[in-house]
């Protein structure tokens, strides 16, 4: 058998696939990376890139619309979709550079464009050329997750992959899924001025998260003008483009109609796994999914994933996460593991919602003894003075001070939650934070006000009482 051509065959030009090739590369590998379109992937084209520039230029509008909370005199900004989306093109077209062929061929990798499949364990083929390699690596991405509603088939419907497209008006929106993509785009329309209806079959919106914190999220887009059904299936859809009616039923079976004249679908996702001849290749999968081990292999030890394609997490900084366990794994036989414990995620609406770890719902029904302290921004000068008092942070934590998960649903969540995550990384208690100095009046304050609620709570009237005969105090009661 002839020596394979490369050391790493990447398939896929996503987030993961790209920092496994140039990881790879860096490392003195030679690496091809197979891409059936362009590189960058979703992140960049139809996820977080656009997506942010999206809310960005929407909370500009809506902080002119209400600068009188600053005692600043607000405005009806002007607003033009075809001119916001534009921007939000330019911004994917500046950070494009980074993802580019010429780039990564610059780095040594050997980029090959079109659509290919394995062909057997070790040879993966591209528009008939075969490519052998010592390992490779999917890197395939996901996609939407279109459902199955009657007449859906026959109506233009928007997915996070098309809506960046958009330049025409959009009067009326109607979006199925109250999760992070959905609740995002609900907010950016909405503040861009269009009528923004939810409908989602579960009870809250983030059904990933505390009904609290979820809530903390939910009532300002209500305030916004945001119409959500909650607990509502969507039955049939039926128009044509600008015209369409949407039929959704309660659990009591009461139905209704959602007249719009756009339509999103932001229920999940779904891997990219087709036509990639994982039969041929020895690869199986599981429910739909690659069947994977703690290592990122699969049921062929000379093929690895990463990615949305891996899971569970769906998340870019995971991507890379992976992708550097899988460099450790197939280059260096050091056996790495993905790190589960501590993946952290953010949904980017006003106000953010962050979490790493378990939450609080997670904690109980797994019975895990746990203890969970709050504080609130309201209660936190920084916020007050910036008028962003909405929310509140949330700790969950073992009896003992072990920090099993922590949440904040508040302005800048995803960046204060940062400090929970080294925490956790690096095993760190609850009194370790209390104890660690915050600058003051920052927001970052609310990491120790709350890490300082299990001290508080630890004073109890016994403990206080020995406190003072021990050191002769005599204040307080």
């Amino acid at each position: 058998m002839s020596k394979p051509e490369f050391d790493l065959c990447v398939i896929g030009g996503g987030a993961a696939g790209l920092v496994v090739a140039a990881g790879g590369t860096g490392l003195g590998a030679k690496v091809a990376l197979a891409e059936k379109r362009a590189l960058g992937g979703d992140c960049l084209r139809y996820g977080c890139v656009p997506s942010k520039a999206l809310l960005h230029s929407a909370k500009v509008a809506h902080t002119l619309r209400s600068a009188d909370r600053a005692a600043i005199g607000g405005c009806r900004p002007g607003i033009d979709l075809a001119q916001v989306m534009e921007r939000v093109a330019g911004v994917v077209r500046t950070i494009e550079p980074h993802d580019s062929p010429d780039r990564f061929r610059s780095m040594g990798v050997d980029v090959i464009f079109g659509a290919g499949g394995f062909v057997d364990p070790a040879r993966f083929e591209i528009d008939g050329k075969p490519l052998t390699a010592k390992r490779f690596v999917i890197a395939t991405g996901s996609r939407p997750a279109i459902p199955p509603i009657e007449g859906l088939d026959r109506v233009p419907y928007l997915t996070n992959e098309t809506v960046f497209d958009l330049r025409e008006p959009v009067a009326r929106l109607a979006i199925l899924g109250a999760g992070p993509i959905g609740i995002e785009m609900a907010q950016a329309f909405r503040r861009l001025g269009s009528d923004v209806e939810v409908v989602d079959i579960a009870p809250q919106i983030l059904s990933k998260e505390d009904p609290d914190l979820a809530d903390i999220v939910r009532e300002p887009l209500i305030r916004e003008g945001i119409r959500f059904h909650l607990e509502h299936t969507a039955v049939r859809v039926e128009g044509r483009a600008g015209d369409i009616r949407l039929l959704i039923r309660n659990r009591s079976g009461e139905e209704s109609r959602i007249e719009c004249s756009h339509l999103l679908i932001a229920v999940g996702r779904k891997p990219n796994l087709e036509d990639l001849g994982l039969e041929s290749a020895g690869v199986m999968l599981e429910k739909g999914r690659l069947k994977l081990d703690a290592r990122l292999r699969t049921t062929n030890p000379r093929i690895y994933a990463c990615g949305d394609v891996a899971g569970p997490y769906l998340f870019t900084h995971m991507a890379e996460h992976q992708a550097g366990v899988v460099l450790k794994n197939t280059l260096f036989h050091i056996p790495s593991r993905a790190d589960t414990r501590t993946v952290p995620w953010c949904t980017f609406t006003d106000p953010e919602l962050a979490r790493v770890g378990l939450s609080e719902r997670e904690a109980r029904d797994r019975a895990i003894p746990h203890r969970v302290y709050a504080f609130d921004f309201a209660d936190l000068d920084r916020a007050v003075t910036d008028d962003q008092a909405t929310g509140r942070a949330k700790l969950i934590a073992t009896p003992r001070g072990r920090i099993l998960g922590a949440a904040i649903a508040g302005a800048h969540a995803g960046e204060l939650i940062h400090e929970y995550i080294l925490a956790m990384r690096k095993n760190l208690k609850v009194s370790d934070l209390a104890g660690t100095i915050h600058i003051y009046p920052t927001l970052a304050q609310i990491n120790r006000r709350l890490a300082e609620q299990r001290l508080k709570a630890g004073l109890t009237p016994t403990a206080k009482r020995w406190l003072k005969r021990l050191f002769g105090l005599r204040g307080g009661r």
